[in-house]
């Protein structure tokens, strides 16, 4: 940064009062990551628009102000135009696995045990980062027990088959700003799928390289419990972005969610942090009462004694499970409630951490 600041109002001068502005995840200058751009005068008024590395950035309010803040420092600012657009990074690529077409971050939600809410958590993530502004993506890997069509309202869906350059593509179902491909849409609904691994291998394989995904900022993929043949085939497949575990407070799926972990790290996927679900039960008749059904503080020292962040906690609420059953994600149907508010603050969560894996 210069001595000193040009006391002339111009692109120029602007740019640099916002050089020291820095951004908080990624601990670097907005100017230098090229985030400011189109900085335009006219009198007394600046404009400009601040790009940012997701739609769903946790602390979109705090730049903006930040930028408001050094702009105002220049003699003869009157007002302040920002307009606010986002352009999600690609993750990294790995010369041993092929990415998808057009699709920038894969995403695995997985989990040590079932049970544990696992699929809520990745169709509401989805959701709550469609609802932000970004495209997304969502592959019902759970290929015994295809539960996201029915919570995503989709339950009633077939994906269609076309004929592709590759041969034959699946064209995905949308419902709330996201697209799904699941077995869920491939069977009967009483239809039991008795496979082996080598047909698992090839159903998810399929799911990730011939359906018509389009261009995605994020691809989520809820993963079936355990770390078995789905797991290893998504890890070594496709580069990923990174994996978020699902658990309870409850010693047993924190045992098992150990476990989960360290296949990802393992398989050197990166693992982003850890998601304690039914957190404590809040009663809907006694909502400023909260009951740990399940213990509490077990997702906290776990994180804290493996080093991984703690995403954020869910509490146990009769609408989220509602909301599922009737194809009405909780962060669409009771934005504003205490899961509802969770769960999208861990998309934010979830998506900053990409951002700064791409960019670091």
């Amino acid at each position: 940064m210069p001595d000193t600041i040009p006391n002339t109002l111009s692109p120029g001068s602007v740019l640099e009062v916002l050089r020291p502005v820095q951004d908080p995840e990624l601990q670097k200058s907005l100017v230098e990551l090229n985030m400011i751009r189109n900085v335009k005068i006219d009198g007394g008024n600046v404009s400009f628009t601040l790009v940012l590395t997701t739609p769903a950035c946790p602390l979109r309010q705090f730049i903006v102000e930040d930028c408001e803040r050094a702009i105002k420092t220049l003699p003869g600012v009157e007002n302040i135009d920002v307009e606010v657009t986002a352009e999600t990074p690609q993750q990294k690529a790995l010369p041993d696995r092929t990415g998808i077409d057009g699709v920038k971050n894969i995403l695995a939600i997985s989990s040590g045990k079932g049970g544990v809410g696992k699929s809520t958590v990745a169709v509401n993530v989805a959701v709550a980062l469609a609802q932000a502004g970004a495209k997304v993506g969502l592959i019902d890997a759970d290929i015994y027990g295809p539960n996201a069509p029915t919570m995503l309202g989709l339950a009633d869906a077939k994906v269609m088959v076309q004929q592709g350059a590759q041969g034959e593509v699946l064209e995905p179902a949308f419902n709330h700003g996201v697209k799904l491909v699941s077995m869920g849409f491939l069977i009967d609904p009483d239809q039991p799928v008795i496979w082996r691994g080598p047909m698992l291998n090839g159903i998810i394989r399929q799911f990730l390289y011939q359906v018509q995904w389009g261009n995605l900022d994020y691809l989520i993929v809820d993963m079936p419990p355990g770390t078995g043949d789905a797991q290893l085939t998504l890890a070594q497949a496709v580069p990923m972005a990174g994996a978020v575990i699902v658990t309870t407070p409850q010693t047993v799926a924190l045992l098992d969610a150990r476990r989960g972990l360290k296949m990802f790290q393992q398989m050197q996927v990166p693992v982003l942090g850890i998601v304690e679900n039914m957190s404590y039960f809040i009663p809907p008749d006694l909502p400023d009462r909260q009951y740990d059904i399940f213990g509490s503080g077990g997702g906290e020292r776990t994180s804290k004694e493996l080093g991984l962040p703690l995403l954020g906690c869910i509490p146990l609420e009769m609408p989220v499970r509602e909301g599922g059953d009737r194809g009405i994600p909780i962060v669409v149907d009771a934005p504003d409630s205490a899961s509802g508010k969770a769960l999208t603050a861990i998309a934010q969560q979830i998506a900053a951490r990409v951002s700064v894996a791409a960019l670091s």
